[in-house]
């Protein structure tokens, strides 16, 4: 992929937002269990990060998705996933479909302060018998006059209750579960809406996740992205995007771990001679980072065709399988050269090795994407035979 000038500015500037607004209130933002959003959000709007490849009328820049992926891929040098997480959660789930097939109105009302880091918005899918498996999902939308009334309930939402609103799936009538579902804007300081306790979860502390509960909430009929009905298949389109950009950010959580932990075994010693003197550790090293540049390249080569309008399901799921399994490879092989420093709960291989497990289930679980692989290869049994 070819990287102008536009892209390295983009770059440049996530980098030195990360280095400056990010890092260093890491280790202050886990023991809250969460960082202040609104306050960082508003910082990245004002630096147009949050509306890259949205439309320009509202907000966005107008962009490509490589422009974004190469923010996603510094954002994943954060010493901590969380505060990426959430801003992925906004800028490639609870957008895109509001983008690409809101009305002019609801993305003026809802897009727009999204893009400019006023809104906080959250993806409002997974529910507690359906994560990967959305066509389960039970929470109903049924029309009221002018109103849709919602019941249900959803699970491990990022961003949770510090979200101005979700972008809800719902199912709205009784046909097949791939054609009685659609998306809806809902503002979470809606009558009805409650929220559990945060979620204690092995990683990503810096994030709020919660469980939603939605008791009889009204929201306008206006509120629909799409068309009714609609809504598993514009949430299957927006999974490529969000898949490519898991991808781009694990890139910046793999150099930066890799690097780090680099530079540890150069400076530690051991039986007179620096860690990194043994054959064994070096080439290690020197295999990782051939592992972490091929799935830069089939990353980028996945955000290329993209660009040009051609399906990638089969590129963005090979590349995020392969992502979350080098994830769990890279964190876990640093962490073991730096040894005891390694076990501990500051450490930034124990630190990643916690927070990116989830890109191996977020997103479309391992199996998920060996299924979808799978298919794409025909070699699933044809049940007409």
């Amino acid at each position: 992929m070819h990287f102008t000038s536009e892209h390295q500015a983009l770059r440049r500037t996530a980098r030195q937002f990360v280095e400056s607004e990010i890092n260093p209130y890491i280790l202050e933002w886990e023991k809250e269990g969460q960082f202040p959003i609104h306050e960082v959000f508003k910082k990245m709007g004002n630096l147009g990060l949050l509306g890259i490849c949205k439309p320009e009328e509202n907000g966005g820049l107008g962009l490509d998705i490589s422009y974004n992926l190469v923010v996603a891929e510094e954002f994943g040098r954060a010493i901590a996933g969380g505060v990426a997480m959430a801003m992925g959660v906004q800028t490639d789930m609870a957008t895109p479909a509001l983008a690409r097939f809101g009305s002019q109105e609801l993305r003026n009302m809802f897009l727009s302060p999204a893009i400019a880091g006023d809104y906080v918005g959250a993806i409002a899918v997974s529910e507690t018998h359906a994560g990967s498996d959305v066509a389960a999902i039970k929470t109903t939308a049924r029309k009221n006059g002018d109103n849709y009334i919602i019941n249900g309930s959803k699970m491990w939402i990022t961003n949770g209750s510090q979200a101005d609103f979700f972008c809800l799936l719902a199912n709205t009538s009784d046909d097949k579960p791939h054609k009685n579902k659609s998306l809806i804007v809902v503002p979470s300081k809606t009558q009805g809406i409650s929220f559990s306790e945060p979620l204690h979860k092995l990683g990503m502390h810096t994030t709020n996740t919660a469980q939603i509960f939605f008791d009889e909430v009204r929201v306008p009929q206006d509120y629909l992205i799409g068309e009714e009905g609609a809504g598993f298949t514009i949430q299957m389109m927006q999974f490529q995007e969000e898949r490519l950009w898991i991808c781009a950010n694990a890139l910046g959580a793999l150099d930066i771990c890799l690097e780090q932990t680099i530079e540890y075994t150069r400076e530690r010693t051991t039986f007179g001679k620096p860690i990194i003197n043994n054959q064994y550790v070096h080439f290690r090293f020197a295999e990782l980072a051939t592992e972490i540049e091929a799935l830069r390249a089939l990353t980028y080569q996945a955000a290329e065709l993209h660009s040009e309008g051609k399906d990638v399901t089969k590129l963005a799921s090979m590349a995020k399988l392969k992502a979350g399994r080098l994830l769990r490879e890279v964190t876990d092989s640093c962490l073991q050269y730096w040894g005891g420093n390694g076990f501990m709960w500051d450490n930034i291989a124990s630190q990643l090795y916690r927070d990116t497990r989830i890109s191996s289930i977020a997103g479309g679980t391992d199996e998920i994407m060996l299924g979808i692989i799978a298919k794409t290869m025909d070699m699933l049994p044809n049940k007409s035979r």
